[in-house]
Order: structure tokens, then C-alpha cells, then sequence
């Protein structure tokens, strides 16, 4: 569902970007796994996860970002161009073992969450940067990352620069 557009004169620096809940389940690291190919066992197999000592099977890294790209686009609306999001896997996240086929088991719920840290123009380009991150149940920070999104401005309505109409 779109939402409302965000402009650059509207965003200051140190507002805090709308937070996204997030749940992994078991189920979902699998479907995850299938959809970019990435089987490698940490993320599927507890024995596996087990004796390479990370203790039990952990989310996957792309996952996490994705999240976190989700945050920023939802944020930023349907006129905004994301330029650019990196992050860092710093701690394990481990997923919801599910109770029965659709259900899953009490336990972590991560929340995306960021920060704008600077707002300038770059050659005409309405710049905004962030600090991003999810926190996991205990609010730890286990995934942070910086984001720059390119907003349109009220003083010129039309694509973000860099970003194609139609």
C-alpha cells in the first residue's frame, strides 16, 4: 500500500524514521533460501549450525538487509530514489521455530529502526542521509547501516534525480 510521500523540506535532521517490526520463522529462512539460492546449512540445519559453533540455525545476513531496505523505501515513498544502503552483520539473530505448519513459536521479534544524520543538496539532488539498524527483542543492535535516499522537493515536482518517470 503506498504512503504518503515524503519531500525534503519536510525531514530534519535527528527525526527518527518510522520503525518496522519484524518476525524470521524457520519456515521463512527456507522460502528465503530458495528465493536467492542461498542453502548454505547455518540457515536450515541446527545439527550443522550446532558443531560450527553459532549455536543454532541464524537468519540470513541478505534477509536483514532487505529489512532494512524495506524501512528506508517505505519511508521515503513511491518518489524517493534510495542511492544508497550498506550494513554490517555484527551479531547471530536466530529465528522463530515454528509450532505447526503456519504458526510459529514465541520468541524474538526485530525492529528496523533509523535516524537522519544529514540533509544537503548534491549537484541539484535533494540528499538525505540516515543511520539505520535493527535491534533485536533485548534492544540490542545487531545489523548497523547508513542510507541515502534522493527526495523530491516541493520547489520542483518530478522525479527524484536519477530516478527515470513513467
Amino acid at each position: 500500500m503506498p504512503g504518503k510521500q515524503l519531500y525534503w523540506e519536510d525531514v530534519l535532521i535527528g527525526s527518527e524514521l518510522p520503525a518496522l517490526a519484524k518476525v524470521a520463522t524457520t519456515q521463512m529462512l527456507v522460502k528465503w533460501a530458495g528465493a536467492i539460492g542461498d542453502f548454505n546449512p547455518l540457515h536450515y540445519d541446527e545439527t550443522f549450525a550446532a558443531t560450527e559453533g553459532v549455536g543454532q540455525v541464524i537468519v540470513h545476513g541478505p534477509l536483514k538487509r532487505a529489512w532494512l531496505v524495506q524501512m528506508v523505501m517505505d519511508w521515503m515513498g513511491e518518489e524517493g530514489f534510495l542511492k544508497m544502503l550498506s550494513c554490517q552483520f555484527r551479531a547471530m539473530d536466530y529465528p522463530r521455530r515454528m509450532r505447526d505448519f503456519f504458526d510459529p513459536q514465541p520468541g524474538e521479534t526485530w525492529r528496523c529502526r533509523g535516524r537522519v544524520t544529514k540533509k544537503y543538496l548534491e549537484t541539484g539532488a535533494h540528499c538525505v542521509d540516515c543511520d539505520i539498524w535493527i535491534e533485536n527483542g533485548r534492544g540490542e543492535v545487531t545489523t548497523p547501516g547508513l542510507a541515502t535516499v534522493v527526495l523530491p522537493s516541493k520547489e520542483r515536482r518530478g522525479p527524484a534525480p536519477g530516478q527515470q518517470s513513467g
